[in-house]
């Protein structure tokens, strides 16, 4: 049985794909008998609040974490330690770029990308600093996680850190239960009703400048006119930088038929995920990029980016275009809606490369790093 400090401030509030990460692997964990799983989150705000979030997991009373000064003081000092605010644990996993210092547990670190490091001008203001905090776990014997072998092959490149101690481990595919499916069918919301029953293309993600939507909508409209009935659906909240996309929608000449849905809860996302005549992944930089392989997963063709991890994570299972092509991305739009026998091949090649990832390998392969970890940690001074 091994002790894990789990660090989980990623699941309040609304889920991003950071929140589906740490969800999953959560419960994966969770469901394994070799494992007691101590959920904490850094958050003063929401203090008390975890278990509302972890899915059923058990979360045992911890005295509250503020992230800000806590943060700060992690970027100078290995004090306060995480010994401090729970129950004792062997490792202490930091799920989102940041692991609180132990007197006596090891450490592994999450690390999913580096765009504050690689494309800080896309980058949210409060993950700039980031990359110093990582920088200080690894001085101080942290092991890193990456999500895939891309990100890395770039935390070797771009930190002080022997390649043995950073670890890829790919995230899973969900697996849609039958009530979760169910509830699809049945769906009744203003979206749908927006919708309409007419064909659509599907972006999906946070509106900030990293996942390039502008892209996406000048692809749709370069196709538009030939298709007189096709929507294109944007789901995912407002992030930082989200009022240049709005206004680009709102000049677009077929600003009717773009609809902007918000923040969707997970039926309506998986209704889209299942519906969409083509998911469009144009995002500029990825360290794994879950949404494709939930679209692969569910018979919807995917079309994206080459960007970062993606021709990684997707293989043979999408259809690839370069960052920023609009006329790429709409030729391959028009390849999927007008060769069928390219379009049934795609199907077949992503279902099978979604099967590859599953949440319960990706809780082996963590336990392992635990493990490792644990057996590597300095002995205390």
């Amino acid at each position: 049985m091994v002790r894990v400090a789990y660090e989980a401030t990623a699941l309040l509030g609304r889920r991003t794909g950071v929140g589906e990460f740490c969800l999953n692997l959560a419960l994966a964990l969770n469901d394994r008998s070799d494992v007691d799983l101590i959920p904490f989150s850094v958050s003063w705000r929401g203090r008390n609040r975890l278990a509302e979030f972890m899915g059923g997991v058990k979360v045992p009373q911890s005295k509250a974490m503020p992230a800000r000064p806590l943060h700060k003081l992690w970027s100078h000092w290995n004090f306060p330690a995480l010994d401090n605010f729970t129950d004792s644990f062997e490792v202490v996993h930091g799920t989102n770029f940041v692991v609180p210092p132990s007197r006596a547990g090891a450490r592994v670190v999450t690390v999913h990308d580096l765009t504050p490091l690689k494309f800080p001008e896309i980058a949210a203001p409060a993950t700039l600093e980031f990359p110093k905090l990582i920088q200080r776990a690894i001085d101080h014997g942290a092991f890193v996680h990456t999500p895939s072998q891309f990100v890395a092959d770039e935390v070797v490149e771009n930190f002080r850190v022997s390649k043995d101690r950073v670890v890829a481990i790919h995230h899973g595919s969900p697996q849609i239960s039958e009530s979760l499916l169910s509830a699809t069918q049945v769906l009744d919301n203003d979206l749908l009703k927006r919708i309409g029953g007419r064909p659509f293309i599907l972006g999906l993600g946070t509106i900030e400048p990293r996942k390039d939507f502008s892209t996406l909508l000048l692809g749709y409209e370069a196709i538009a006119s030939d298709y007189p009935d096709l929507l294109l659906v944007i789901a995912g909240g407002e992030g930082w930088g989200s009022d240049g996309f709005r206004r680009a929608v709102d000049s677009s000449r077929f600003r009717n038929r773009v609809i902007l849905s918000g923040y969707v809860d997970d039926v309506t996302r998986y209704y889209l995920l299942s519906h969409a005549q083509v998911f469009v992944y144009s995002s500029i930089y990825e360290g794994f990029g879950l949404p494709p392989v939930e679209a692969m997963a569910l018979d919807t063709p995917v079309i994206s980016t080459r960007a970062g991890s993606l021709p990684e994570v997707l293989g043979g299972g999408a259809l690839y275009f370069e960052v920023g092509d609009i006329e790429g991305l709409a030729k391959q739009i028009k390849i999927v809606f007008e060769t069928p026998i390219r379009l049934a091949t795609l199907l077949l090649q992503g279902k099978a490369q979604a099967s590859n990832y599953t949440w319960e390998r990706s809780a082996a392969s963590m336990l392992d790093l635990y493990k490792r970890a644990i057996r590597s940690r300095p002995k205390q001074r």
